[in-house]
């Protein structure tokens, strides 16, 4: 436990960090699942607005650092492999 004022308010920031980190890595897990499962089924319009919205997400995560950006850019080139062979 923190024993200084300075760190208990970093060890604060750190819980909050860390449970809006988790839920935007689980946002970002969610939709790749929704387009992978849209990829079996659904016409190429809806594949392809899944796939803006995965690659959108993907981004911003990147862009927040909460993903390395090589991660972000190994997820959507692996998904837009997905997509292409697809359709």
């Amino acid at each position: 436990m923190a024993n200084h004022k300075d760190a208990a308010k970093r060890a604060g920031q750190a819980i909050k960090r860390r449970a809006r980190n988790r839920a935007d890595r689980t946002r970002m897990r969610n939709q790749i699942a929704a387009l992978r499962t849209s990829l079996t089924g659904k016409d190429g319009d809806a594949q392809q607005s899944d796939f803006r919205e995965a690659v959108s997400v993907i981004q911003k995560l990147a862009a927040k650092g909460v993903i390395h950006r090589n991660q972000a850019a190994r997820r959507v080139k692996r998904l837009a492999a997905a997509v292409k062979k697809a359709q």
